[in-house]
């Protein structure tokens, strides 16, 4: 995808109408800095899809916090979704979360997620998340990761049906990283998908706009995760990428983007710390500004060479066999995240040769991405930090 049409969508994006979610229509003509932001947030308020569970617009991503404390304060402040998965931090991510949110629970929407690929494993997988939890059912439990119709076996549906007729989970859902324009399609079309949890950002094909009102047409819910293309939030001064990629307000406006999206029925950016917690309370009641797209405009183009899209255009090509967009994607837990250990972590679950690659020895690279990521370099930084 050209740059000029990443920013025509944008520019379109801007266009949407407003979500009527609150008493008042936000107001799109002030322009409002985070200074600026003194009194408590507003909270507005969606509901995902066909299943009924009315959640605020902007949720919790579990997976990299590690502070119970901000999971606390979030409910207390009225966060109503939290989303955690088995296989996050080590499998310890559902007993915090489950711990933080013990006196919540009843008032809450809480998922979870398994990357099981048969049916008994997905099931044991539940039953381990449920213990963790605390919980005797989770309201939306996905199945984790997917980036191919074909990796949504009937055998896995199966086991979402099971669980669904022992009470133990209210809706079924999948999960997705990339692969959205053979995958989206399939999922919107299946009967037995209630929720679809995709990427989803201003760094995105213009495409995903309509696969997603698609979705929802068909009475899906869509969650969008990935929401802050890359994060960036916690680089430091030190690191080579800091200049280009460090912008006080970019984060903020990439959350109002997506929220400005009326398809998009809740959202769950990470946040470790407090700060992080009252910007994103704060994105709910902001509208998106101009001045909000021409700064991710901006960052567009300081993201470009760093920043996998997950559009799924390398799948396969790479002739030493290695997942591009899987290593480029640890590699932003590391950098983008600053969660090193977690990009290490998800680098070590690769075959024993896929990890000995080292992009430097082949003489010639046959990945090409169409939207201008420095593979090689990005490749060579992931073998150097985790290999």
């Amino acid at each position: 995808m050209k740059s000029s049409s990443r920013r025509n969508f944008l520019a379109a994006g801007a266009a949407l109408p407003a979500v009527a979610l609150a008493n008042a229509p936000l107001d799109k003509r002030k322009t409002t800095t985070l200074p600026e932001l003194n009194a408590a947030p507003s909270l507005t308020y969606r509901t995902i899809g066909k299943t009924g569970l009315k959640v605020t617009s902007v949720g919790f991503g579990c997976m990299i916090t590690s502070d119970a404390s901000v999971i606390e304060k979030a409910a207390d402040s009225g966060i109503t979704y939290f989303d955690t998965a088995r296989g996050y931090q080590g499998g310890n991510n559902e007993r915090m979360v489950g711990a933080a949110l013990k006196n919540y629970r009843k008032n809450l929407v809480l998922s979870s997620k398994s990357h099981a690929s048969t049916k008994q494993q997905a099931l044991d997988d539940l039953d381990t998340s449920l213990t963790e939890l605390g919980t005797d059912h989770l309201d939306i439990w996905y199945l984790h990761a997917k980036t191919r119709p074909d990796e949504v076996t009937p055998e896995l549906l199966e086991a979402q049906q099971i669980a669904k007729k022992a009470g133990k989970i209210r809706f079924a859902g999948v999960s997705t990283h990339g692969g959205q324009p053979e995958l989206m399609p399939a999922l919107t079309a299946n009967p037995n998908v209630d929720v679809i949890l995709t990427s989803y950002n201003f760094s995105m094909d213009p495409q995903m706009e309509k696969l997603i009102a698609n979705a929802a047409a068909a009475g899906k819910g869509i969650v969008a995760m990935k929401v802050m293309a890359g994060g960036f939030r916690r680089m430091k001064p030190a690191d080579p990428l800091y200049g280009k990629l460090k912008q006080d307000g970019a984060l903020f406006a990439a959350l109002k983007w997506v929220l400005k999206n009326p398809n998009v029925h809740t959202t769950i950016p990470s946040m470790t710390d407090m700060d992080q917690l009252d910007e994103n309370l704060r994105a709910m009641s902001t509208g998106f500004t101009k001045s909000d797209e021409q700064m991710l405009t901006a960052r567009l183009e300081a993201i470009g060479p760093f920043y996998c899209r997950m559009c799924g255009g390398c799948t396969g090509t790479c002739r030493q066999g290695i997942p591009v967009a899987n290593v480029l994607r640890y590699l932003t837990y590391a950098d983008g995240y600053g969660q090193f250990s977690l990009g290490r972590e998800q680098f070590r679950t690769l075959p024993a040769e896929i990890q000995a690659v080292r992009c430097g020895d082949c003489g010639e690279c046959t990945v090409q991405c169409r939207n201008g990521v420095r593979v090689v370099q990005r490749l060579m930084r992931a073998q150097e930090w985790f290999a």
